[in-house]
């Protein structure tokens, strides 16, 4: 009998690997049922220290900038990717060392043999879904399903294995007696046709499974399952229809910048498992305990109903970013003031802090100093003038003006109020514990092709953003290739906490150029000019790009 080798037994372990997922992924997405390999990640990045985790997202960020790759587009997808390469290739370990050591057996492996490589790669995992998974099914019904997958991996690795034992049922001692030759090519063409078998009905499985999935995700989602609308619901690709407060301001956008509203569907999205959590609207309800007199159930119809809604455009950026970032959105939001929902449940004398948790395992700090100073602290249920999305937070996410997104939890479930203090999900991991938004200048473009003749020559428009918070910005300045700075026009803001738009027409000369920008505080500082990176507390420094423009 001719045993398999190494080779064979990685390519048996991950043409089965791969088909497990796939089928965990469908029943994922048509049945709610635990995902294994994102319920693993999602515990990896629980577990692992603060600074490798901290590592991890720089690497993966910087990664990508190399690439060209656009950070608010492709991060989630590349964590998500990670997570299932990280699963298969745990699978196609287990499997190929069950090769190897079943290698040193007289006899090729039974159905026992099976079940107990499927129970050492299946048993952790589904104790690592029970205690991540956010399936809503009975943990029963999610256990029994993974067994099932794992057990069935694990009967399959077993048997390819001892087919790869016994390629042809010929008894090379009875032929030999009776005169019979037996042909090795016999056997390599048996082999070869099993691993090809096999080959193709694994891509078979996991292709169907994976596409099938896709699909019936698609148009789960559209049908608004968890309560929240969808970002498709909310503004399109056009922001014309808008009515902005800004919209008779005579500066125009250099053509190329950015939206000044952004679009939902492309609003930036930061959540630190691998999904967004899906939370059912219409059995939501949000406490807030501790030290209050007055105790609050509240529903989304009681935040709705009960308070004066208010109303502000703003823009949200992620601290992680670094110079140029395109984690940053702006929008209008619409919730209820947190002084106005705090009045209610009658904070007690000494109270100090607001904890609030998060469905998805995050959890921050705010100081109710900072809530007590300031009205616009909002809770807030709708982006533009809809509910929440799911993958924004719905049904309840946290406002809090001149802060990074990193103190703003999203799903929020619960509100305690104390007079300890706790360190937030990202403080304790190493950022900074209070996150005031760095101000910051970029350039979006420098269009060429909208170059016009003005009085003095031809112009150029070069154009972007500026963003300091709520604290204004007050002047934006251009310089070409080193030279002086030149003042560049601004257009007024949506509000005082939103970016604002800025345009310099320059002076077109062929060549290869080198643009920067620089903007100062609504009360006249500079921003920090000084390279710095995003971790702990945010990117500094002078954004620049580099054009070739032809003659």
């Amino acid at each position: 009998m001719k045993k398999p080798n190494f080779g064979t037994g990685i390519l048996i372990s991950a043409l089965l690997t791969a088909p497990l997922i796939a089928l965990m992924y469908l029943g994922d997405k048509v049945f709610n049922l635990s995902f294994a390999p994102f319920d693993l990640f999602n515990w990896i990045a629980r577990v692992l220290p603060g600074p490798v985790i901290t590592f991890g997202i720089d690497l993966m960020i910087d990664t990508m900038r190399l690439l060209g790759i656009d950070v608010a587009d492709a991060a989630k997808t590349a964590e998500q990717l990670m997570a299932v390469l990280t699963f298969f290739l745990i699978g196609t370990a287990i499997g190929t060392l069950f090769v190897l050591v079943t290698n040193r057996l007289d006899r090729p492996p039974g159905l026992a043999q099976g079940l107990l490589v499927a129970a050492l790669f299946g048993l952790p995992m589904i104790a690592i879904s029970a205690g991540e998974g956010d399936s809503t099914l009975n943990p029963l019904i999610n256990i029994l399903w993974s067994t099932l997958l794992f057990a069935a991996w694990g009967l399959m690795l077993s048997w390819s294995d001892h087919r790869l034992w016994v390629v042809v049922p010929v008894d090379e001692e009875e032929a030999a007696a009776e005169g019979e030759q037996v042909e090795p090519q016999v056997q390599r063409l048996s082999r070869r046709q099993f691993l090809v078998t096999l080959g193709v009905s694994s891509a078979a499985i996991t292709v169907v499974g994976t596409g099938l999935a896709a699909v019936l995700e698609t148009s789960l989602r559209g049908l608004g399952t968890a309560g929240g609308g969808s970002d498709d619901t909310h503004s399109t690709d056009e922001t014309a229809n808008i009515q902005l407060p800004n919209q008779n301001d005579p500066v125009m956008p250099a053509p190329g910048t950015r939206p000044e509203y952004t679009p939902l569907k492309d609003h930036y999205k930061v959540f630190i498992e691998l999904e967004p959590t899906e939370i059912e609207g219409s059995s939501w309800h949000l406490p807030i305990t501790g030290m209050v007199a007055n105790p609050l159930l509240l529903t989304l119809d009681d935040l709705r109903q009960n308070y004066p809604a208010r109303d502000q455009y703003v823009t949200i950026s992620c601290i992680s970013g670094r110079i140029g970032t395109s984690l940053i959105g702006t929008t209008q939001w619409t919730g209820a003031s947190v002084q106005d929902v705090l009045a209610d449940a009658q904070v007690q004398p000494g109270a100090r802090y607001l904890q609030i948790g998060s469905g998805e395992g995050f959890y921050e700090t705010v100081d109710l100093d900072l809530i007590n100073s300031d009205a616009r602290i909002m809770f807030c249920y709708a982006w533009d003038g809809n509910l929440l999305s799911v993958d924004h937070g719905f049904p309840l996410r946290i406002w809090i003006p001149d802060r990074f997104g990193m103190k703003q939890p999203k799903w929020i479930t619960s509100v305690e109020v104390t007079d300890t203090y706790v360190e937030g999900y990202w403080v304790e991991r190493g950022w900074d514990e209070v996150a005031q938004v760095k101000t910051t200048s970029v350039i979006d473009t420098v269009a060429v092709d909208a170059a016009y003749e003005g009085a003095d020559g031809r112009l150029v428009p070069v154009g972007g953003i500026a963003f300091s918070g709520d604290r204004g910005i007050s002047k934006v300045e251009v310089s070409v290739d080193g030279g002086p700075w030149q003042e560049a026009m601004l257009r007024s803001p949506l509000s005082e906490t939103t970016w604002v738009i800025w345009r310099y027409d320059w002076p077109f000369q062929a060549g290869d150029h080198t643009f920067e920008v620089r903007c100062y505080q609504g009360d006249g500082t500079l921003q920090i000019v000084e390279q710095s990176d995003a971790r702990p507390s945010g990117a500094t420094g002078i954004h620049s790009i580099e054009e070739s423009l032809p003659g």
